[in-house]
């Protein structure tokens, strides 16, 4: 008997797989679990059943932190303002004599130094039937001088004060807020006309937070190899200056707008390296690259622009590129294990409220490459994910 052909437009019947089966019996039970954890009566069981009673505690837990992230927030940011990560640096002080120093009453001073110890900022010892005595603990000591953290912290006030009606942020249009107006070129139709005063905050605010990811990415990608890097969108020239200094070789370029390419010519001068770099100023979207790199930068870029400005980014880079040469894209990426919530529930709403971008897997990062002419990515090991997941790609074809 002969086999009729499907109807055009119709998929062919097919058998359901394993992995078909499997999703389905996961949803069935997914929903029946969300089904019983929504009835009161259950969860007055679970929270008394000594198996279920951990679960359910710690569940609890973590609601509350979701209710109270932003108290916790604003504790590290008075802490932040009142720098004292560093007061605490060289030693443990108790509440009142750490008052005067922060301008604070004593009470006011202690409840803060109190939260901060249940955060883990700091650490606390009573001395017998003295005052407490407090010191850095394991979340504060990595704050001591770290300038580049102390700026994302004082920055997000920005994001908070967007944040405080999101009903209203997301029922407007995207960017309506602080965060656009501080990020002056997401909204910005011609962004390569922006004048000096509205690139230098959020310039300054970028080569201060450069040297959270310029080592994880140098140590996936060594670039003793390589002859010349070009670091498109690379701000002041942060990460210029990191590679130049392992690699006395490397010529560099920095390309970004011009008024912040101008002041990474200031800062690359001012550290010796003028000889052997230069910024370029111009709008990557619609300008061509400068060519004679080997490899190109796109450092904490990409989740910065909607898709249509980040192909023409890549298109614009393919062509800048030599056959032999290669593309590095590096920043935090959705769905980065054991930090998913940083993806959608931060940069998700972080960029609706700057006004452009999003955040992206790196199987949508791969698919935008391989359109642009790329090859598929392959992902470089490095030690912090959170911070930055590193993306290498080659070009492919003529």
């Amino acid at each position: 008997m002969a086999v009729q052909p499907p109807v055009s437009g119709a998929m062919p019947l097919q058998a359901p797989t394993a992995v078909g089966l499997f999703g389905r019996w996961r949803d069935a039970l997914d929903q029946w679990a969300a089904a019983r954890v929504a009835n009161p009566a259950f969860r007055r069981w679970a929270e008394r059943f000594p198996l279920t009673r951990p679960i359910a505690r710690r569940r609890a837990s973590q609601l509350f932190d979701l209710v109270a992230g932003f108290s916790y927030s604003q504790v590290l940011l008075a802490c932040v303002r009142l720098q004292l990560f560093d007061r605490l640096a060289d030693g443990s002080a108790t509440a009142d004599a750490l008052a005067p120093a922060l301008k604070l009453p004593p009470e006011a001073c202690r409840r803060l130094l109190d939260a901060a110890v249940a955060l883990r900022l700091l650490s606390s010892r009573q001395r017998g039937a003295g005052a407490a005595v407090y010191r850095l603990g394991p979340l504060g000591a990595p704050m001591v001088g770290n300038a580049a953290i102390a700026a994302m912290v004082e920055h997000h006030a920005l994001l908070y004060a967007d944040l405080a009606d999101p009903l209203a942020l997301l029922r407007a249009p995207p960017g309506q807020g602080e965060l656009a107006r501080y990020w002056a070129y997401a909204r910005s139709d011609r962004p390569h006309t922006l004048a000096p005063a509205q690139v230098a905050d959020y310039s300054a605010l970028m080569a201060a937070s450069q040297p959270l990811v310029a080592d994880e990415i140098l140590d996936a990608h060594p670039l003793q190899r390589h002859h010349c890097l070009m670091d498109v969108g690379g701000g002041e020239g942060v990460f210029a200056a990191a590679a130049a200094h392992r690699w006395p070789h490397l010529r560099l370029v920095v390309f970004d707008l011009p008024e912040v390419a101008h002041r990474a010519q200031g800062r690359l001068a001012a550290l010796g390296l003028a000889g052997r770099a230069t910024a370029v100023g111009g709008d990557f979207c619609t300008d061509a690259l400068p060519t004679g790199a080997d490899v190109i930068s796109l450092v904490r870029v990409v989740h910065d622009h909607d898709d249509h400005r980040v192909m023409a980014l890549l298109h614009a880079a393919r062509r800048a590129l030599p056959p032999h040469g290669v593309l590095l894209l590096a920043e935090p990426m959705a769905g980065t294990a054991g930090a998913q919530a940083m993806g959608d529930a931060y940069f998700g709403l972080y960029l609706w409220a700057m006004g452009s971008g999003r955040p992206r897997t790196i199987a949508q990062l791969g698919a935008m490459l391989q359109a642009a002419g790329f090859s598929a990515p392959r992902q470089l090991r490095n030690a912090m994910p959170l911070q930055t997941q590193v993306l290498l790609a080659r070009p492919v074809g003529p």
